[in-house]
């Protein structure tokens, strides 16, 4: 018999946790869960998987895209949108770069201050 298993929320590593909290809070807008010197969350108002972040005092940001011999990608955010020019605009505001190679035209990857990428879609 399979336990009933699920998926309560992200980890992002970083070496500023108070600077990364609170670019995800001016991007998504959610609230914030716990707040200690090497962790913190945001709960996701919808009741699905909240965000956390960890201090990790050696963080090497990732390379986008990947290249040979450099700090590879973990994992990266997938967030939909309802309008990618809107979002964009908002996520650049809220602290995030434009990543240099984009992949498709209905996406755009950012990366968040930490150099995490992210990805906005419709």
């Amino acid at each position: 018999m399979t336990p009933r298993l699920r998926l309560a929320g992200i980890v992002l590593g970083t070496d500023d946790v108070p600077a990364l909290t609170a670019f995800y809070q001016r991007l998504l807008g959610w609230e914030q869960g716990a707040d200690e010197p090497d962790w913190t969350t945001l709960r996701n108002p919808d009741g699905g998987p909240g965000l956390s972040f960890q201090t990790e005092t050696d963080h090497v940001r990732p390379t986008w895209p990947s290249a040979a011999g450099h700090q590879q990608m973990m994992a990266h955010l997938d967030i939909e949108v309802d309008d990618l020019a809107t979002a964009g605009a908002h996520a650049e505001a809220a602290g995030a770069v434009l990543a240099e190679f984009q992949p498709q035209d209905d996406v755009r990857v950012y990366l968040d201050p930490a150099g995490h990428p992210f990805c906005l879609f419709t």
